[in-house]
């Protein structure tokens, strides 16, 4: 079903209490919500959540997958974890419960659910991050101006995203000495995959960096199932999830890490060739 849009873009004037309580038009009714973001981008919610929330905070956005479903972001410790919420013109589907009117749904919320994921993460979503946020005007005035000639031009100044996407949870990690097995908490954070002796742990055991990682694939090679290997120069990291969802989204977030970081020293690379040919 299509989202329904407000007539002019304007907000509605009714009392919110009555318009929840309708069944038709729920949609709609979501510009009502002060913690709905709109078409707030995945990115940008992991940005204000990471930057700005703390842990339960979540905020309610429009997936980019398909026009009817949206996203709850939720913010869990050091990581922003993503759900579907799907509104079906008649009512909002959130997990394994169903809610015939945007009031119930709101109120559910109100109640501070324990939320879990598919990696065993459990979630209290206890602060709505809203979405006006006063801001200081209060800015800085510029007393001092001046330009380097770095020979940069207009083509240097395109903007690189930032890898946002985290992921975090247990993984049992084969020895690199004594091949023996053990569980441990992994965090995926920028470019840096951390492993600890557990979630309760302050430091990690080691810090893997992914740029120096060639590939992530699935590993039919131990005895064991749901697994997968990182290969770097130096050893070949094997991990194995719960389950098979698990070992294909942690795949799926590490590969797209990687082609973030290979697309970036190829551009690096293409603006040191295109350098050195000017000044041949």
């Amino acid at each position: 079903m299509g989202r329904a849009e407000l007539v002019g873009g304007s907000m509605s004037t009714q009392d919110p209490s009555e318009l929840w309580g309708r069944s038709d038009g729920g949609a709609e009714l979501l510009q009502d919500l002060g913690w709905y973001h709109g078409n707030l981008t995945r990115h940008a919610a992991e940005a204000l959540l990471l930057s700005n929330g703390r842990d339960g905070s979540y905020l309610l956005r429009d997936s980019n997958e398909q026009t009817g479903l949206y996203s709850l972001s939720v913010r869990a410790k050091d990581s922003v974890k993503h759900f579907h919420v799907a509104y079906t013109g008649y009512s909002f589907k959130f997990g394994f419960n169903e809610y015939s009117t945007l009031k119930d749904f709101v109120k559910h919320f109100a109640n501070q659910p324990l939320i879990g994921s598919e990696t065993g993460t459990l979630i209290v979503l206890k602060h709505p991050y809203p979405r006006q946020v006063e801001e200081p005007s209060i800015y800085e005035s510029v007393r001092v101006h001046t330009a380097m000639q770095t020979g940069r031009t207009e083509n240097d100044l395109v903007p690189t995203a930032p890898s946002l996407g985290t992921k975090e949870g247990y993984l049992t990690k084969q020895g690199g000495l004594v091949k023996t097995w053990k569980t441990r908490w992994f965090t995926l954070q920028r470019n840096e995959l951390k492993y600890f002796k557990d979630q309760m742990s302050p430091e990690p055991i080691r810090i893997l960096d992914l740029t120096e990682c060639s590939a992530v694939q699935f590993d039919y090679s131990q005895e064991r199932v749901n697994c997968f290997c990182l290969v770097f120069p130096f050893r070949t990291f094997y991990l194995c999830a719960k389950t098979g969802v698990e070992a294909d989204e942690w795949i799926k977030i590490l590969r797209w890490k990687l082609s973030k970081i290979r697309k970036q020293l190829d551009q690096g690379e293409d603006t040191v060739r295109s350098r050195s040919f000017i000044f041949k």
